[in-house]
C-alpha cells in the first residue's frame, strides 16, 4: 500500500492510495470511487479494495477535490468535477501502471463511474454498489435546504454530522445529467449490487440502472447490508463478488501459466506473498502473532493442506474404482514439532522432528474390512510417499 498524489486538471493536488497484490504483480487495474462527502479512507472502501487486491487487482482509491487529504474547496465541486477527477485518476494510473480495466463505485461514486466510463476506452467492466440511478438523487440529502440554496446562492448543509457549503451550481449541475441514455450506450459489462433494505438509496435505483443497461449485465443482492456497508463481512463479500465477476470480462484476468509453483513477495509487505501454480493463484501469509497480517495460510498450513488434499483424492479415487459405497472423505492434518524421544519411528536420536498428524473420516456404508483397506490405501497417496522418501533439494538457481 502506498500513498500517491496526482494533479487534477484544475491544478489541485489529489491524494490517493494505490494497493498492489502480494508480489507486486497484478492481473488488472481497478479504479474505486467512494460515496458522496466520504473519503477514500472509509472502512468499507478499504475492505472492498483489500478483497480486490487479494484477488490480484491493483486498486487506486483517492479523495475527490475538497475531501479527505486532497486540495480544493468542496463548495467549488459538483458532479461534473467529480467525473473530471475520475478521468484524471485514470490517466495517472495509465501513465504509471496500466489504464484501468475495472471501475467500481459506491453510492454517488457508483453513479459517477457509470457516467465516466464512456470517456475511458480501457474500461471493460463497471460495478456499482448502492448507487443512485441519477445524480440528482443526492439532492434528497439536502432536504429543505434546497430552496434556501437556490434563493441565497449557497448555504451550509449538515450531511452525516458534518457541515458542507453547497452552491446552487451544484444543484443545477446534478439536475443536468441524465444517465438513461448513457446507460443504453455503456457497452461495458455491468454489475449492479444493492441491498433491498438500503434506507438511503432505495433498491428501486438498482432496478432503474439494470433495466436501462444492455447485456452483459448482472445483479447481486446485498441482503440486509446498510448503505455504507459498515459491517466488514458485507464489504468483503461485495469485493469478492466483484473480483470473481470481473474476471470473466477482463482480457488480462487469466494468470500466466506457471510450471510448478511461483511465489513472489514485496519486501515492504512483510510475509504476504502471491502464489501461482499453473494458472491458479492464492495468497500466503503468517499469523498476526508472528508479525504477519493473516490474509492467507502460512507455509506449514499449505504443506498440511497438500497432504490432506492428496489423501482425500486418493481415497475417493480408490472408492470409485472399487465401487465402494463411500459418500465423502474428510482428512484433517496438523503440523507440530515433537521431541525425538516421543517419536517411535524416527531415525534421529536427539532434538525435534516435524510431525504431520492425520485424522481421516470416511462417510458411507462400508464393512469394517473395507474401512481398514481404505485406511491402508491412505498411506499410498503420492504426497505421503514423497514426504516419507528421500527428498533432493539442489542449490537454487540464481535468477
Amino acid at each position: 500500500m502506498s500513498s500517491i498524489q496526482f494533479t487534477s486538471r484544475q491544478g489541485l493536488s489529489l491524494n490517493g492510495t494505490l494497493e498492489l497484490p502480494p508480489g507486486g504483480e497484478w492481473r488488472a487495474t481497478a479504479l474505486f470511487a467512494h460515496c458522496f462527502t466520504c473519503s477514500s479512507d472509509l472502512r468499507a472502501a478499504r475492505t472492498l479494495s483489500q478483497s480486490l487486491v487479494n484477488a490480484g487487482f491493483a486498486v487506486l482509491r483517492f479523495d475527490f477535490t475538497g475531501l479527505g487529504e486532497s486540495e480544493g474547496d468542496f463548495a467549488d465541486t459538483d458532479f461534473s468535477s467529480n467525473l473530471d477527477d475520475l478521468e484524471d485518476a485514470a490517466l495517472w494510473l495509465e501513465h504509471h501502471y496500466a489504464a484501468p480495466q475495472l471501475l467500481l463505485g459506491h453510492s454517488l461514486g457508483g453513479t459517477a463511474v457509470l457516467a465516466v466510463a464512456e470517456r475511458l476506452p480501457s474500461v471493460k467492466a463497471v460495478a456499482t454498489l448502492a448507487a443512485p440511478a441519477q445524480p440528482e438523487h443526492v439532492l434528497k440529502q439536502f432536504g429543505d435546504n434546497i430552496e434556501r440554496i437556490e434563493q441565497q446562492g449557497s448555504a451550509e448543509v449538515d450531511l452525516g454530522g458534518r457541515n458542507f457549503r453547497i452552491r446552487n451550481d451544484f444543484i443545477e449541475d446534478a439536475r443536468s445529467h441524465d444517465l438513461s441514455d448513457r446507460m443504453r450506450k455503456l457497452r461495458r459489462a455491468l454489475l449492479v449490487m444493492h441491498s433491498p433494505t438500503d434506507n438511503i438509496v432505495a433498491v428501486s435505483n438498482a432496478t432503474d440502472i439494470f433495466t436501462a443497461a444492455l447485456h452483459p449485465k448482472s445483479f447481486v443482492s446485498l441482503d440486509d447490508a446498510d448503505h455504507l456497508l459498515s459491517r466488514r463481512a458485507d464489504a468483503e463479500y461485495a469485493g469478492q463478488v466483484v473480483a470473481a465477476w470481473a474476471g470473466r470480462f477482463l482480457s488480462s484476468a487469466k494468470a500466466e501459466k506457471v510450471q510448478g509453483a511461483r511465489v513472489s513477495g514485496v519486501t515492504e509487505q512483510g510475509f504476504l506473498c502471491r502464489v501461482q501454480t499453473g494458472q491458479h493463484q492464492l495468497i500466503a501469509d503468517e499469523p498476526r502473532s508472528v508479525g504477519g497480517t493473516d490474509q492467507g495460510p502460512d507455509p506449514y498450513a499449505q504443506l498440511s493442506s497438500a497432504l490432506a488434499t492428496c489423501t482425500v483424492m486418493t481415497l475417493n479415487m480408490y472408492a470409485r474404482h472399487k465401487k465402494l459405497k463411500v459418500e465423502r472423505v474428510i482428512c484433517e492434518v496438523s503440523h507440530s514439532k515433537v521431541h525425538v524421544e516421543d517419536c517411535e519411528h524416527c531415525d534421529s536420536s536427539e532434538g525435534k522432528v516435524d510431525a504431520l498428524s492425520r485424522k481421516i473420516s470416511i462417510e458411507g456404508d462400508l464393512t469394517e474390512q473395507e474401512r481398514e483397506r481404505m485406511m491402508a490405501i491412505a498411506n499410498r497417496c503420492p504426497v505421503h510417499r514423497t514426504l516419507e522418501s528421500q527428498i533432493h533439494l539442489p542449490a537454487p538457481e540464481v535468477g
